[in-house]
Protein backbone atom coordinates (compact mmCIF):
# COMPACT_ATOMS: atom_id res chain seq x y z
CA UNK A 1 0.00 0.00 0.00
CA UNK A 2 2.99 2.13 0.72
CA UNK A 3 4.42 1.38 -2.70
CA UNK A 4 1.25 2.44 -4.30
CA UNK A 5 1.03 5.83 -2.38
CA UNK A 6 4.86 6.70 -3.10
CA UNK A 7 4.36 6.01 -6.82
CA UNK A 8 1.22 8.08 -7.24
CA UNK A 9 3.05 10.71 -5.48
CA UNK A 10 6.13 10.77 -7.98
CA UNK A 11 3.86 10.41 -10.85
CA UNK A 12 0.66 11.94 -9.94
CA UNK A 13 1.31 14.70 -9.15
CA UNK A 14 3.82 16.31 -11.45
CA UNK A 15 1.64 15.35 -13.91
CA UNK A 16 -1.31 17.46 -11.98
CA UNK A 17 1.75 20.06 -12.07
CA UNK A 18 1.82 19.88 -15.81
CA UNK A 19 -1.92 20.29 -16.71
CA UNK A 20 -2.50 23.34 -14.13
CA UNK A 21 0.42 25.32 -15.93
CA UNK A 22 -0.15 23.87 -19.50
CA UNK A 23 -3.74 25.26 -18.92
CA UNK A 24 -2.70 28.38 -17.47
CA UNK A 25 -0.39 28.96 -20.51
CA UNK A 26 -3.39 28.29 -22.84
CA UNK A 27 -5.68 30.90 -21.13
CA UNK A 28 -3.09 33.72 -21.73
CA UNK A 29 -2.77 32.56 -25.24
CA UNK A 30 -6.05 33.01 -25.97
CA UNK A 31 -6.62 35.92 -24.00
CA UNK A 32 -3.64 37.48 -25.74
CA UNK A 33 -5.30 37.07 -28.88
CA UNK A 34 -8.56 37.93 -28.37
CA UNK A 35 -9.88 41.33 -29.82
CA UNK A 36 -9.32 44.11 -27.34
CA UNK A 37 -12.61 45.85 -25.97
CA UNK A 38 -12.40 49.54 -26.07
CA UNK A 39 -12.85 50.30 -22.51
CA UNK A 40 -13.20 54.43 -23.90
CA UNK A 41 -15.88 55.86 -25.52
CA UNK A 42 -14.98 57.63 -28.70
CA UNK A 43 -15.93 62.12 -28.05
CA UNK A 44 -17.82 63.17 -30.34
CA UNK A 45 -16.32 66.30 -32.54
CA UNK A 46 -16.83 69.53 -31.69
CA UNK A 47 -18.00 71.67 -34.59
CA UNK A 48 -16.00 74.95 -35.28
CA UNK A 49 -16.46 77.64 -38.17
CA UNK A 50 -14.06 78.88 -39.83
CA UNK A 51 -14.70 82.13 -42.54
CA UNK A 52 -12.37 82.37 -45.09
CA UNK A 53 -11.16 85.53 -46.17
CA UNK A 54 -11.10 85.24 -49.82
CA UNK A 55 -11.33 82.45 -52.18
CA UNK A 56 -8.48 79.20 -51.07
CA UNK A 57 -5.18 80.33 -52.04
CA UNK A 58 -1.41 80.12 -50.36
CA UNK A 59 -2.24 82.16 -48.11
CA UNK A 60 -4.41 79.34 -46.52
CA UNK A 61 -1.97 76.46 -46.96
CA UNK A 62 -1.71 75.72 -43.01
CA UNK A 63 -5.16 75.19 -42.67
CA UNK A 64 -6.04 72.51 -45.54
CA UNK A 65 -2.52 70.89 -44.65
CA UNK A 66 -3.60 70.06 -41.24
CA UNK A 67 -7.31 69.10 -42.22
CA UNK A 68 -5.44 66.72 -44.73
CA UNK A 69 -3.59 65.51 -42.10
CA UNK A 70 -6.98 65.16 -39.72
CA UNK A 71 -5.15 67.36 -37.22
CA UNK A 72 -7.96 68.93 -36.06
CA UNK A 73 -9.04 65.85 -35.30
CA UNK A 74 -6.47 65.03 -33.44
CA UNK A 75 -8.04 68.14 -31.05
CA UNK A 76 -11.12 66.66 -31.28
CA UNK A 77 -12.24 69.55 -33.53
CA UNK A 78 -14.58 69.21 -37.06
CA UNK A 79 -13.84 71.81 -39.01
CA UNK A 80 -15.91 73.57 -40.91
CA UNK A 81 -14.79 76.25 -43.77
CA UNK A 82 -17.18 78.79 -44.86
CA UNK A 83 -16.80 79.86 -48.20
CA UNK A 84 -15.51 83.64 -49.10
CA UNK A 85 -18.76 85.80 -50.19
CA UNK A 86 -18.53 89.37 -51.19
CA UNK A 87 -21.72 89.88 -49.41
CA UNK A 88 -20.00 89.59 -46.19
CA UNK A 89 -16.89 90.21 -44.47
CA UNK A 90 -15.31 87.34 -41.82
CA UNK A 91 -15.37 90.14 -39.54
CA UNK A 92 -18.93 90.67 -39.45
CA UNK A 93 -19.80 87.06 -39.14
CA UNK A 94 -17.17 86.81 -36.38
CA UNK A 95 -18.69 89.53 -34.40
CA UNK A 96 -22.24 88.28 -34.91
CA UNK A 97 -21.41 84.69 -34.01
CA UNK A 98 -22.26 82.70 -37.04
CA UNK A 99 -18.56 81.36 -37.28
CA UNK A 100 -16.09 80.87 -34.35
CA UNK A 101 -12.89 81.89 -36.07
CA UNK A 102 -12.23 84.09 -39.33
CA UNK A 103 -9.48 85.19 -41.69
CA UNK A 104 -8.87 88.66 -41.64
CA UNK A 105 -6.41 91.71 -42.41
CA UNK A 106 -4.60 94.00 -39.55
CA UNK A 107 -7.00 97.19 -41.32
CA UNK A 108 -9.80 95.32 -41.09
CA UNK A 109 -8.93 94.80 -36.91
CA UNK A 110 -8.51 98.69 -36.74
CA UNK A 111 -11.60 99.26 -39.03
CA UNK A 112 -13.65 96.66 -36.46
CA UNK A 113 -12.80 98.56 -33.39
CA UNK A 114 -13.23 102.31 -34.96
CA UNK A 115 -16.88 101.43 -35.32
CA UNK A 116 -17.45 99.33 -32.08
CA UNK A 117 -16.97 95.94 -32.83
CA UNK A 118 -13.88 94.84 -31.61
CA UNK A 119 -12.27 91.56 -33.44
CA UNK A 120 -9.55 90.26 -31.58
CA UNK A 121 -6.17 88.65 -33.58
CA UNK A 122 -5.39 85.44 -32.10
CA UNK A 123 -2.55 84.99 -34.93
CA UNK A 124 -0.42 85.89 -37.95
CA UNK A 125 -0.40 83.91 -41.35
CA UNK A 126 2.66 86.26 -42.48
CA UNK A 127 5.17 88.39 -40.77
CA UNK A 128 5.12 90.95 -43.18
CA UNK A 129 2.47 92.35 -45.34
CA UNK A 130 3.49 91.08 -48.68
CA UNK A 131 0.22 93.07 -50.51
CA UNK A 132 0.59 95.32 -53.61
CA UNK A 133 -1.48 97.29 -56.17
CA UNK A 134 -1.23 96.01 -59.55
CA UNK A 135 -1.88 96.90 -62.71
CA UNK A 136 -1.44 95.37 -66.01
CA UNK A 137 2.22 95.28 -67.25
CA UNK A 138 0.71 96.41 -71.20
CA UNK A 139 -1.18 98.76 -69.44
CA UNK A 140 1.00 102.06 -69.66
CA UNK A 141 0.76 102.84 -65.60
CA UNK A 142 4.70 103.27 -64.46
CA UNK A 143 3.86 104.82 -60.59
CA UNK A 144 0.90 104.62 -58.18
CA UNK A 145 0.64 108.63 -59.11
CA UNK A 146 -0.98 107.33 -62.41
CA UNK A 147 -3.38 105.83 -60.74
CA UNK A 148 -5.13 108.87 -60.19
CA UNK A 149 -8.75 109.03 -62.10
CA UNK A 150 -8.18 104.80 -62.85
CA UNK A 151 -10.93 102.70 -61.68
CA UNK A 152 -10.11 100.24 -59.08
CA UNK A 153 -11.53 96.68 -58.36
CA UNK A 154 -12.69 96.61 -54.53
CA UNK A 155 -13.07 93.87 -52.58
CA UNK A 156 -15.44 95.18 -50.29
CA UNK A 157 -13.12 96.23 -47.07
CA UNK A 158 -14.60 100.27 -45.60
CA UNK A 159 -10.62 101.18 -45.77
CA UNK A 160 -9.56 100.40 -49.34
CA UNK A 161 -10.15 103.84 -50.41
CA UNK A 162 -8.29 105.66 -47.77
CA UNK A 163 -5.16 103.75 -47.98
CA UNK A 164 -5.22 103.74 -51.91
CA UNK A 165 -5.01 107.65 -51.29
CA UNK A 166 -2.47 107.44 -48.96
CA UNK A 167 -0.17 105.87 -51.80
CA UNK A 168 -1.50 108.06 -54.72
CA UNK A 169 -0.20 111.38 -52.70
CA UNK A 170 2.68 109.55 -51.37
CA UNK A 171 3.86 108.97 -54.69
CA UNK A 172 2.53 112.87 -55.35
CA UNK A 173 -0.57 112.41 -57.03
CA UNK A 174 -4.12 113.53 -55.81
CA UNK A 175 -5.94 110.25 -54.42
CA UNK A 176 -9.09 110.45 -57.04
CA UNK A 177 -9.68 107.11 -58.15
CA UNK A 178 -12.96 105.66 -59.33
CA UNK A 179 -14.11 102.39 -57.24
CA UNK A 180 -16.29 99.18 -58.10
CA UNK A 181 -16.89 96.27 -56.23
CA UNK A 182 -15.72 93.07 -57.64
CA UNK A 183 -18.02 89.15 -57.66
CA UNK A 184 -15.08 88.32 -60.49
CA UNK A 185 -11.21 87.19 -59.45
CA UNK A 186 -9.54 90.30 -59.60
CA UNK A 187 -7.02 88.88 -62.38
CA UNK A 188 -9.99 88.41 -64.71
CA UNK A 189 -11.59 91.91 -64.13
CA UNK A 190 -8.06 93.02 -65.05
CA UNK A 191 -7.45 91.38 -67.43
CA UNK A 192 -11.18 92.15 -69.05
CA UNK A 193 -10.07 95.86 -68.70
CA UNK A 194 -13.35 95.67 -66.09
CA UNK A 195 -10.68 97.69 -63.92
CA UNK A 196 -7.24 99.33 -64.08
CA UNK A 197 -5.62 97.78 -60.74
CA UNK A 198 -6.60 95.66 -57.76
CA UNK A 199 -4.98 95.31 -54.35
CA UNK A 200 -3.04 91.87 -54.54
CA UNK A 201 -0.89 89.82 -52.19
CA UNK A 202 2.01 89.05 -53.92
CA UNK A 203 1.82 85.25 -52.35
CA UNK A 204 -1.76 84.36 -54.02
CA UNK A 205 -2.59 86.60 -57.00
CA UNK A 206 1.01 86.97 -57.66
CA UNK A 207 1.72 83.40 -57.61
CA UNK A 208 -1.36 82.45 -59.74
CA UNK A 209 -0.50 85.84 -62.47
CA UNK A 210 2.63 83.75 -63.17
CA UNK A 211 1.25 80.63 -63.62
CA UNK A 212 -1.37 81.89 -66.21
CA UNK A 213 1.85 83.73 -67.82
CA UNK A 214 -0.09 87.39 -66.88
CA UNK A 215 2.41 90.37 -66.92
CA UNK A 216 2.16 92.49 -63.98
CA UNK A 217 3.34 95.59 -62.98
CA UNK A 218 3.37 96.00 -58.63
CA UNK A 219 3.58 98.55 -56.22
CA UNK A 220 4.22 97.26 -52.50
CA UNK A 221 2.37 99.12 -50.25
CA UNK A 222 4.88 99.26 -47.88
CA UNK A 223 7.01 100.80 -49.88
CA UNK A 224 4.78 104.20 -50.05
CA UNK A 225 3.83 105.01 -47.06
CA UNK A 226 2.10 102.34 -45.42
CA UNK A 227 3.59 101.30 -42.47
CA UNK A 228 4.76 97.29 -42.18
CA UNK A 229 2.67 95.19 -40.31
CA UNK A 230 1.48 91.42 -40.22
CA UNK A 231 -1.17 90.18 -42.32
CA UNK A 232 -3.43 88.04 -43.17
CA UNK A 233 -4.39 87.36 -39.16
CA UNK A 234 -6.88 84.77 -37.77
CA UNK A 235 -9.27 86.77 -35.71
CA UNK A 236 -12.10 85.62 -33.01
CA UNK A 237 -14.59 87.70 -31.01
CA UNK A 238 -14.10 88.64 -27.32
CA UNK A 239 -17.17 86.63 -26.50
CA UNK A 240 -15.78 83.50 -28.35
CA UNK A 241 -12.98 84.03 -26.99
CA UNK A 242 -14.12 84.11 -23.05
CA UNK A 243 -16.58 81.46 -23.91
CA UNK A 244 -14.55 79.01 -25.73
CA UNK A 245 -10.88 79.91 -25.00
CA UNK A 246 -10.00 75.65 -25.02
CA UNK A 247 -11.32 75.14 -28.43
CA UNK A 248 -9.51 78.04 -29.27
CA UNK A 249 -6.42 76.67 -28.18
CA UNK A 250 -6.92 73.28 -29.89
CA UNK A 251 -7.81 74.82 -33.06
CA UNK A 252 -4.64 77.32 -33.17
CA UNK A 253 -2.62 74.11 -32.45
CA UNK A 254 -3.56 72.32 -35.35
CA UNK A 255 -3.76 75.04 -37.50
CA UNK A 256 0.60 75.75 -36.19
CA UNK A 257 1.20 72.24 -37.08
CA UNK A 258 0.02 72.68 -40.69
CA UNK A 259 2.10 75.84 -41.61
CA UNK A 260 4.87 74.61 -39.71
CA UNK A 261 4.24 71.83 -42.12
CA UNK A 262 4.15 73.78 -45.10
CA UNK A 263 7.17 75.70 -44.00
CA UNK A 264 9.26 72.47 -43.92
CA UNK A 265 7.67 70.28 -46.73
CA UNK A 266 6.50 73.31 -49.18
CA UNK A 267 5.85 70.96 -52.76
CA UNK A 268 3.88 68.56 -50.39
CA UNK A 269 2.02 71.07 -48.49
CA UNK A 270 1.29 72.90 -52.05
CA UNK A 271 -0.07 69.15 -53.26
CA UNK A 272 -2.57 69.00 -50.31
CA UNK A 273 -3.75 72.51 -50.88
CA UNK A 274 -4.71 71.73 -53.93
CA UNK A 275 -6.15 68.35 -52.90
CA UNK A 276 -8.04 69.51 -49.91
CA UNK A 277 -9.34 73.05 -51.64
CA UNK A 278 -13.09 73.27 -53.06
CA UNK A 279 -12.19 73.24 -57.23
CA UNK A 280 -14.91 75.56 -58.16
CA UNK A 281 -13.73 78.07 -55.04
CA UNK A 282 -10.13 77.18 -55.83
CA UNK A 283 -8.28 80.40 -56.57
CA UNK A 284 -4.79 78.89 -58.51
CA UNK A 285 -4.99 76.62 -61.26
CA UNK A 286 -1.38 75.65 -61.67
CA UNK A 287 -0.22 74.71 -65.85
Amino acid sequence: MKSRTRLFLSFGIPLLLILIVGGLYLAHQQASHAPEQSTTTKQPLTPLKLALDWTPNTNHTGVYVAMAKKWYQDEGIALQIQPYSSNVTPDVLVNNGKVDVGISSTESVVSDAAVGQPAVSIAAIAQHNTSSLAVLASSGIKRPRDLDGKTYGAFGAPYEEAVIDQIIKQDGGKGTIKSVTLDIDPLQALQSHRVDFVWIFEGAEGIQAKHQGLSLTTFPIVKYGIADYYTPTFIASPNEIKAKPELLRKFMRATARGYEYARTHVEDAAKLLMQEAPKEHFLIRLM
